[in-house]
């Protein structure tokens, strides 16, 4: 009997609690199925009639369950997947997990490439891993969006960018995904001088032609650690890069949205920050379908913290405001004009308030990775040691591990704040939160 199928808990007031199905409970079943991963039971359990099957203590215990349709059961598993995970076959020039220095923790050195957590969590895949079981799964149970990692149209330029000789040929499966009206989403990791400029706008309107079923392209640079030596020689993109890339992008926008009604491929924050250009206005986003990959977070962020300064001022609570509060903000240095513009703000509304913005160089990866979610607590610690940093530290929640106050250097929140003899904590990483974060608006 599988482990991967093994209750971790059931969510409160769920349908399984209802139901007396327990943590440690087994399932083997749904409607004479077996279950064989995540795929199957998100698929089965999407009926409003089902029969449940579990294994308690050796013995089979079927539940009969009427529900509404696609309700959740409420039942968390210990193995997200129901399955082992796939590991990732390619040996991409630009993979950032080849770049990390030794002696971090187990998982952070784990390549996936799971169709079933592009599902799950939104990870990208390539394809090349995606078996034509998986794909027909796909298909049948309509799974979508799927989030693939695309780099290039080029069959032959995609082979050598992967390292691996069917990363071309896996490209027809976005052909049968289309047909199948699955949606998905796409990423183009650019690499200068390798897959930009002309190949860029070759791969850009190879995939406009899948529109509507492709919702979304984001373009994001390569991210380069100090820890490169024997990996295939990249170059990083500067200020005028930056430009030609956002002209490119910029150009397709226009067309797509003029043929279909969507702006379809984006450029990430970090393109206009290095250009030290102007956001695009939120409109431009389609919905910001892709803010988890530093697609428009910046501008959402702006937007937000401008909302919550109008409404926090028209409600009055600025006034109800300590204007000797004294704090610290710590951001990465990409990231810092913004952040530090925004604490003006809040300064000018709360007179007397501090709001210092320190900016963390990241020694731990090289200067060369400037974003927040990549800072390690030794790098802050190293930098804020001995400065005035008022009653307290606050970090966006993006540098700890999600659920836990862990960072990438296994560093903890509170080790940290031992370190700077200050109370260390994170806000979230809406604008909405980050206002009342800052003034101390509970």
């Amino acid at each position: 009997m599988s482990k991967s199928h093994v209750i971790k808990s059931i969510n409160k007031g769920s349908i399984a609690d209802s139901l007396g199905i327990l943590p440690g409970d087994i399932v083997i079943r749904i409607d004479d199925q077996e279950i064989e991963d995540i795929f199957d039971y998100q698929f089965f359990t999407m009926s409003d009639n089902l029969i449940l099957t579990v294994l308690r203590d050796g013995e089979e215990w079927e539940y009969d369950i009427e529900k509404g349709e696609n309700e959740d059961l409420g039942i968390v598993f210990e193995n997200g997947l129901m399955d082992t995970y796939r590991r990732c076959s390619n040996n991409c020039i630009f993979c950032f997990i080849d770049q990390m220095p030794p002696g971090m923790r187990d998982t952070l050195y784990f390549k996936d490439d799971d169709s079933r957590l592009s599902f799950l969590q939104g990870n990208y895949i390539t394809l090349t891993n995606l078996s034509e079981k998986d794909l027909s799964r796909i298909v049948r149970y309509n799974l979508s969006p799927v989030n693939v990692s695309i780099h290039t149209m080029n069959p032959e330029l995609r082979c050598k960018m992967l390292g691996n000789r069917f990363a071309g040929s896996s490209l027809s499966k976005l052909n049968v995904l289309a047909e199948a009206g699955i949606e998905m989403n796409g990423q183009i990791v650019l690499c200068k001088g390798i897959n930009d400029g002309k190949e860029l706008e070759y791969s850009i309107s190879e995939l406009m032609k899948f529109i509507p079923s492709f919702r979304s392209l984001s373009v994001v640079p390569v991210g380069l650690s100090k820890y490169r030596d024997g990996l295939f020689h990249l170059e990083p993109f500067e200020k005028e890069d930056s430009i030609e890339v956002i002209g490119i992008i910029e150009k397709y926008q226009k067309l797509a949205f003029e043929k279909h009604g969507i702006h379809f491929v984006h450029a990430s924050d970090e393109w206009y920050l290095t250009a030290e250009m102007e956001l695009p206005e939120a409109e431009r986003y389609d919905g910001y379908l892709q803010i988890e990959n530093g697609v428009g977070m910046m501008r959402s962020f702006i937007d937000e913290t401008d909302e919550q300064i109008e409404k926090r001022t028209r409600d009055g609570s600025f006034a109800s405001c300590d204007p000797n509060r004294h704090i610290t903000l710590v951001t990465g240095m990409l990231a810092y004009p913004i952040i530090k513009a925004t604490a003006e703000k809040l300064e000018a509304k709360v007179p007397g308030m501090r709001l210092d913005v320190f900016p963390v160089r990241n020694d731990f990866f090289g200067e060369r990775i400037t974003v927040s979610g990549l800072l390690t607590g030794q790098d802050i610690i190293a930098q804020l040691k001995g400065k005035e940093l008022g009653t307290e530290v606050r970090l966006p929640e993006s540098v700890v591990r999600a659920g836990t106050d862990v960072f990438l250097d296994d560093y903890t929140v509170s080790q940290v704040s031992d370190a700077l003899q200050v109370r260390v904590y994170t806000i979230k990483s809406n604008g909405y939160d980050f206002v009342d974060s800052c003034v101390g608006i509970s």
